[in-house]
Order: structure tokens, then C-alpha cells, then sequence
């Protein structure tokens, strides 16, 4: 059963035409998705070669820092050991006072007393 395309309506002559440009569109959509899968699929690989090399830099200078702080602390525990020996060298302090650091001073339990240097004697 053939039908005239004269004798087709105006309603089925315009279902055709919209099924061809849906059909159109579908294709061209499909085109540009893959069009811009491939790139996107690109660029996501320049970002990770990108991310890549920013990580093996990060890493290089972790590893020149870590080896700067050994040496550091390497010379600092050298020096302390010959301001040690220096000091040693130096002589010791009597063993009856034990020697008190650069400050600090004894003091009396009396608030009120003054320092023994401003007493005056009688004797």
C-alpha cells in the first residue's frame, strides 16, 4: 500500500521532516561527543603529565632539603660537642658549690630581707 506524497496531510509531510532533523541532530551531537571526548581525553593527559613533573620536582626538593637538615643537624651536633670540650677545658667549678647558671642567684625564703650585700654588720 503506497501512499501519493500529494495525498499525504500537512501533519504527516511535518512528522517526516522533524524525524529527519531530530535524525540530523542526533548525528551531529554524536559527532561533536566524540569530538570532544578525544579532546578532553587530551587535555586531561597534559594535566597529568603536567601534575606528574610537578610531583617528581616536589619530591627532588624534599629529598635536597632533608639532606641540608642532616647536614645541619650533623655540624650542629659537632659544635656542640667541641663547646663541650672547650668548656671542660676551661677548669671546673669547686665540687663543694655547685656552680649556678649566668642569672640566677640564691634566694632567701624571707621577703622582707634585704640583699646580704647592703646589710651592714656589727660586730
Amino acid at each position: 500500500m503506497f501512499r501519493d506524497p500529494a495525498s499525504e496531510s500537512a501533519i504527516d509531510q511535518a512528522a517526516k521532516r522533524l524525524e529527519r532533523a531530530v535524525a540530523l541532530l542526533e548525528q551531529r551531537l554524536g559527532e561533536m561527543k566524540r569530538r570532544d571526548a578525544a579532546d578532553t581525553g587530551g587535555l586531561f593527559d597534559q594535566d597529568r603529565a603536567r601534575l606528574a613533573a610537578d610531583l617528581d620536582q616536589a619530591r627532588a626538593r624534599q629529598h635536597e632539603l632533608e639532606s641540608a637538615g642532616a647536614e645541619a643537624s650533623a655540624a650542629l651536633g659537632r659544635a656542640i660537642v667541641e663547646i663541650r670540650e672547650a668548656l671542660e677545658g676551661e677548669g671546673s667549678e669547686p665540687e663543694d658549690e655547685p656552680a649556678l647558671p649566668f642569672g640566677d642567684e640564691a634566694v632567701d625564703d624571707d621577703e622582707g630581707a634585704s640583699p646580704p650585700w647592703s646589710e651592714s654588720r656589727e660586730d
